[in-house]
């Protein structure tokens, strides 16, 4: 077995088991712990607690690789490897009992910044659905055994799926890019787990994805789901504080990049 595969295996199993974990405490009810960025960025005790089981499990299986979590302090590894974990990604849904949320983990090799790293493996599982989305690079993405792929044609316009930042200073931004998108689009979802929307993308249930703002765990193992099922994805504006993130079928991809192209 490949090392990418291996470490596919080991995500997946560790996510499953995470999920699980994520599942059973939120039916025992939710604890809020702080609060990130804003009032509306939100951490729960489950999301620490699901981190550390993740960490733990990783530490025991693998125990020179590096480690860059949300919840908790990065640490560099000795073996050029390091696992981007997501312990709860959506957790405002989570917190809200709504079953959007999802447990990200991927291993990269290399810089720990996106858009220089080597994604090797990713696994993306939704606790309330059940389902597991993986990929390894070279070897396809998968839900469970089913192998996926992006939607190539978007005959009705495209559905695509956005998300906005908890700052309310860069909500007017955000809404003016969706009304320039509109343009190409069917329609519009907004589910609030870029780890479930990118996984859409590779499944196709959705077109494609865009988004600013995102932290290098919410979409380095959805990023791979994209890439290994046959689409693209960009990260654009790097130097500043609110990336751009563009995910699709190389057509709507390619559509969405034109016309945000002038945005600055």
């Amino acid at each position: 077995m490949s090392l990418e595969l291996e470490l596919t295996a080991l995500a997946a199993s560790i996510a499953a088991e995470a999920g699980e974990l994520a599942r059973t405490r939120r039916a025992e009810g939710v604890h809020l712990a702080a609060t990130k960025s804003s009032l509306a960025d939100i951490v729960t005790d489950a999301d620490r607690e699901v981190e550390a089981l993740i960490r733990e499990r990783l530490r025991i299986a693998r125990p020179g690789d590096g480690f860059l979590g949300e919840e908790s302090e990065a640490e560099r590894g000795e073996t050029g490897i390091t696992w981007v974990v997501d312990p709860i990604d959506g957790t405002v849904n989570y917190a809200y009992g709504i079953p959007s949320y999802a447990v990200s983990i991927a291993a990269v090799r290399g810089s720990v910044v996106p858009g220089e790293w080597e994604a090797l493996a990713a696994a993306v599982y939704a606790p309330a659905s059940g389902e597991m989305f993986t990929a390894a690079r070279g070897e396809g993405s998968f839900l469970g055994d089913l192998r996926l792929s992006v939607t190539t044609e978007t005959p009705a316009g495209a559905l695509l799926a956005t998300g906005f930042g908890y700052d309310p200073s860069t909500h007017d931004g955000d809404l003016a890019t969706v009304r320039k998108v509109m343009t190409i689009a069917r329609d519009l979802r907004r589910a609030g787990s870029a780890a479930l929307d990118l996984a859409f993308v590779a499944a196709g249930r959705l077109d494609g994805y865009f988004e600013r703002g995102l932290k290098p765990w919410d979409h380095a193992a959805g990023a791979l789901l994209v890439a290994e099922a046959g689409g693209r994805v960009s990260l654009t504006d790097t130097a500043t504080l609110r990336p751009m993130l563009v995910a699709g079928g190389t057509q709507v991809h390619d559509r969405v990049i034109d016309i945000l192209r002038d945005e600055t």
